[in-house]
């Protein structure tokens, strides 16, 4: 075939209605594409099925010989860069016939911005955002330059909108944690937070930002903290996706390097510079605990998989 697939690529969660919620997407995308023959698929690269195995599999017996291959990742953290590239080169490893182009995460892009906007006015049910603080949560991530990304959507989020400010927190693995981030708010004069998830699809952690966020509510109820709903799958994240399909197909991808702390020597990150990257086991795989590669990862992953029938 002539027109190569879309492949979305997710971490993947022990959420039933995340899954889900992926699952739909994929068909999403795949309805905005069928107009231009353009074939859709979709896997994860642990914990959950449909794996990714599984979906490059189905492509290459339609008849595709290269994936182009989309992170549904926000921010270019240790899954865009090592993970997802490795996993997809244990599937060139298993079937020398195949290759794939690698787009970029999703964010951050202008169509995130006003997904979030659109979240977080929802939120505040018809009343101006006038004298509201923004709270955006993230993931959180052991990579410093994926946290910065998160800083810097806070930011550009505060732009140009009504809220008296903005500030970033993270539910895990970095700071400050979302009750941290709400008492910061608080400190700063805030008598009314949005919490706004920067997640896309449900799970495990949106649902404990919500949690969290209510618990700081409760807890101090001289702040009225609403939580807006994650981004979700709609039609305008379904066209960012057709969009970096197509930037991969036809663009000059590249990473953001300049930063990478598996590229740069930064302080406290000392043990990521140059490390090597592997791909997730996951229990669903053929390799069945063997298919461990290992490689430099960055979206351009070279592995050395042993893998097993």
């Amino acid at each position: 075939m002539n027109v190569p697939p879309v492949l979305l690529v997710g971490h993947g969660t022990v959420d039933a209605t995340g899954v889900a919620e992926f699952v739909a997407f994929t068909g999403r995308v795949r309805r905005l594409l069928a107009a231009e023959g353009v074939d859709v698929d979709g896997g994860f690269i642990e914990l959950s099925q449909p794996t990714v195995h599984e979906a490059w599999t189905a492509l290459a017996a339609r008849g595709h010989s290269t994936m182009a291959a989309v992170p549904m990742v926000l921010v270019g953290a240790g899954h865009a860069k090592g993970d997802i590239p490795a996993a997809l080169q244990r599937e060139v490893l298993r079937d020398p016939a195949t290759s794939y182009v690698f787009g970029r995460p999703l964010g951050p892009h202008p169509v995130l911005q006003e997904l979030l906007d659109e979240r977080i006015t929802a939120a505040l049910n018809g009343e101006d955002g006038t004298g509201t603080a923004v709270l955006v949560v993230g993931r959180g991530s052991t990579d410093p330059d994926a946290n910065a990304e998160v800083c810097k959507v806070a930011r550009l989020l505060q732009e140009g909108r009504p809220y008296d400010f903005v500030e970033p927190a993270f539910v895990s693995l970095a700071r400050p944690d979302v009750a941290t981030g709400l008492a910061r708010c608080r400190a700063l004069g805030a008598r009314r937070v949005v919490v706004a998830p920067y997640f896309l699809f449900d799970g495990v952690l949106p649902r404990r930002v919500v949690e969290q966020s209510l618990a700081f509510g409760v807890e101090h109820p001289d702040v009225e903290v609403r939580v807006a709903d994650y981004l979700g799958d709609c039609d305008e994240l379904a066209g960012l996706v057709v969009e970096r399909y197509r930037e991969a197909l036809h663009g000059d991808i590249r990473m953001n390097c300049d930063t990478c702390a598996y590229r740069v020597l930064l302080p406290g990150f000392e043990d990521k510079l140059g490390a090597a990257q592997t791909p997730h086991h996951h229990p669903d795989d053929p390799a069945h605990g063997h298919g461990h590669g290992h490689g430099h990862g960055h979206g351009h992953a070279r592995v050395d998989a042993v893998v097993g029938e």
